[in-house]
């Protein structure tokens, strides 16, 4: 993730969105990643992370959750899920108006 590896993004560790921190945040694409390790599998744990994720995608931010199991055992593959997604992103921010006119000319 550092340098730009990844879909020549950068990501940002450890950032601040409103009252919370993201694991991981691509400011260009809007995109966060969280890795959620043992700590987060409880009921109680399940839905902090549930109502958290829900007050920040309010902001238009996207999430990809991995657990700390998939990436050090399929790290290529989590890799290459967020670069899907980088791509993904990319093509509908490009699709999307650029502006919307809603007064007259």
């Amino acid at each position: 993730m550092r340098d730009r590896q990844v879909e020549n993004c950068k990501f940002r560790r450890q950032y601040s969105v409103d009252y919370y921190v993201l694991d991981f945040y691509c400011p260009e694409v809007k995109l966060a990643i969280e890795l959620d390790g043992a700590s987060h599998d409880s009921d109680e744990a399940i839905a902090a992370d549930q109502a958290r994720q829900a007050a920040i995608a309010v902001l238009g931010i996207r999430f990809l959750r991995f657990t700390n199991q998939e990436v050090y055992a399929h790290l290529d593959a989590v890799i290459e899920r967020i670069a899907e997604t980088v791509r993904e992103l990319r093509i509908h921010l490009t699709s999307a108006p650029s502006c919307i006119n809603f007064g007259t000319p």
